[in-house]
């Protein structure tokens, strides 16, 4: 149930994070789309933004350099838009421990400067939030769904789970149209892979690419994953629907493995490479969660929306990226 093409024809749309990997993904479909693309993003070499990946689509969109915790800059960029995917943020969970502060500031301060400027200055945006399944912390039952508690076990969950709260605050006391994604380990080209700020599956695939062995941690967690190009199926789609508005919605994958598996398929995929299994760092062993997969029925029920993309596919598209552009990347 992907949105027809006039939905966004000639809609103004600000992504923030807009040059990272979500972003940039959702910025190529919505050109696609006829839509009047503004990117924002800061290009702080740790975040993830790459001009790279708007390779192709850089005449057809607009890019502005500004970080969401700029409230001047946020406040004129927010003005005359219809849609804002607030994709912007700080992912690293070990950075959130060790920089509390800077986490605070890009996943929950700069969230209220730009709901403030949309209250203050754009009130009939829409906007839609991109939440973590981290906010739920080690689940109490499997499948997870929207009404597990939400027991964060690091800084970035905490700050996460802010900025989705203020979101749909400001949705309910104000009328700011607003909904949240809780995304769960998106992957696929465009993802981050010079270290694992953003996820662990980026350093494997570019390790194979680069024909090195991997380290898996522990690999009997499970795990779900979401190809990037169905999580922007999902972000259109809410951004779309009315019924949304002051609602939050999990994504998934289709289907569960462990992190030993994931290995053994990725392998299999690249035909041929090396794995190792070791211990979980001490540092992160104590924010791990165990393991994890969704429940992701509620917007499968209101929207239609699922997995398209098997995981054996977007390995392989991912790869395939990668081994024609890794340069671009490391």
């Amino acid at each position: 149930m992907a949105p027809r093409k006039e939905v966004f024809r000639g809609k103004k749309v600000l992504v923030t994070g807009g040059l990272g990997f979500i972003g940039s993904n959702l910025a190529a479909r919505l050109v696609k789309l006829g839509a009047d693309v503004l990117l924002v993003d800061s290009l702080i070499p740790e975040y993830g933004g790459n001009l790279f990946n708007i390779h192709g689509i850089e005449k057809k969109v607009r890019v502005n350099i500004s970080d969401v915790r700029d409230e001047h800059s946020m406040r004129y960029l927010i003005q005359g838009q219809d849609y804002l995917f607030n994709l912007a943020g700080q992912t690293s969970h070990i950075d959130s421990m060790q920089d509390p502060y800077t986490d605070l500031e890009i996943n929950s301060k700069a969230q209220l400067f730009i709901l403030e400027s949309c209250r203050q200055y754009n009130p009939n945006v829409k906007i839609i939030f991109a939440s973590t399944r981290q906010i739920y912390g080690k689940p109490e039952y499997l499948p997870v769904d929207e009404r597990h508690p939400l027991r964060p076990v690091d800084v970035n969950g905490i700050n996460k789970m802010a900025g989705e709260g203020y979101s749909i605050l400001y949705n309910n006391v104000y009328g700011i149209r607003s909904c949240a994604l809780r995304l769960t380990n998106t992957y696929g080209p465009r993802m981050r892979v010079k270290d694992a700020r953003q996820t662990f599956l980026g350093i494997w695939i570019r390790l194979l690419v680069e024909k090195k062995p991997f380290e898996v941690w522990d690999g009997s967690q499970l795990r779900d994953f979401t190809y990037v190009e169905d999580a922007v199926d999902a972000l259109l789609m809410v951004a779309k629907s009315d019924e949304t508005e002051g609602q939050v919605f999990n994504l998934g994958g289709d289907s569960v493995i462990s992190l030993k598996d994931l290995a053994d398929l990725l392998i299999e995929v690249n035909g041929g490479g090396r794995r190792f299994i070791r211990s979980f760092p001490p540092q992160r062993k104590r924010i791990d969660i165990g393991d994890y997969y969704a429940d992701f029925s509620r917007i499968r029920s209101l929207l239609g929306w699922e997995p398209r993309v098997s995981l054996c596919e977007g390995l392989l598209k991912t790869l395939v990226f990668y081994r024609k552009n890794l340069e671009h990347y490391r």
